[in-house]
């Protein structure tokens, strides 16, 4: 009896912290990175130390926010790596895989990556926003090490394959992020030409390699 009343009360906090975790995206997706814990607690229809209760601070709802979406976005992405198509093609659908994503939704986009923008009288007032700035690093970081293991196990590099395969993974994330970042913020050209410009400045090294035997290969 007792393990059943743990199982459901841990059934009950998974849904009620799914429940706050859908409530602050829909206010990200109004404020993006000015969005507040007391906007969000007013969102989900509870006081602001319930929301604390939950998360711990700010920046445990951010971390919660940011596995949330990057969980999604990588699923997006590595079902554009298992496509049936050849690698040229794989590598453009990749690519416009995270571009459509920071398109699609820019104001989560930018309250994962941009720190609210206040201005010095604002921000001696309460609850201006998150301060995500120094969250950021740690999130392109844990893509850029889940792209490394795609790579690593997709593509026969040689002589130290992981080593070289992390320094690709984060070299490609580096390059997507400071891209996308730029083209959604100016949208000097359509999505496609960046997909087509950046699917070119990767291809001269991945059209060398050999897929791993008994990969689904890149």
């Amino acid at each position: 009896m007792g393990t059943t009343q743990q199982t459901d009360q841990h059934r009950s906090a998974h849904q009620r912290r799914r429940q706050l975790l859908e409530a602050a995206d829909r206010v990200v997706l109004r404020d993006g990175p000015k969005a507040s814990m007391n906007a969000i607690a007013a969102e989900a229809g509870i006081t602001k130390p319930i929301l604390y209760r939950h998360f711990g601070d700010k920046g445990g709802l951010y971390r919660a926010l940011a596995k949330r979406h990057t969980d999604a976005l990588l699923g997006a992405l590595k079902a554009a790596l298992d496509a049936p198509a050849d690698r040229r093609a794989r590598v453009e659908a990749t690519l416009d895989t995270y571009l459509a994503a920071i398109e699609a939704r820019p104001q989560v986009y930018r309250f994962l990556m941009h720190p609210a923008d206040n201005t010095a009288a604002e921000a001696q007032l309460p609850e201006q926003g998150f301060d995500v700035g120094r969250h950021s690093a740690p999130l392109l970081r844990r893509l850029g090490e889940e792209l490394a293991v795609v790579i690593e196990e997709r593509v026969d590099l040689g002589p130290d394959s992981a080593q070289l395969a992390r320094v690709w993974g984060h070299g490609i994330v580096g390059m997507m992020h400071a891209a996308g970042d730029w083209w959604l913020g100016e949208r000097p050209c359509s999505r496609a030409q960046l997909v087509s410009s950046l699917a070119d400045l990767l291809w001269g090294r991945l059209a060398l390699v050999d897929d791993r035997a008994g990969s689904p290969g890149l």
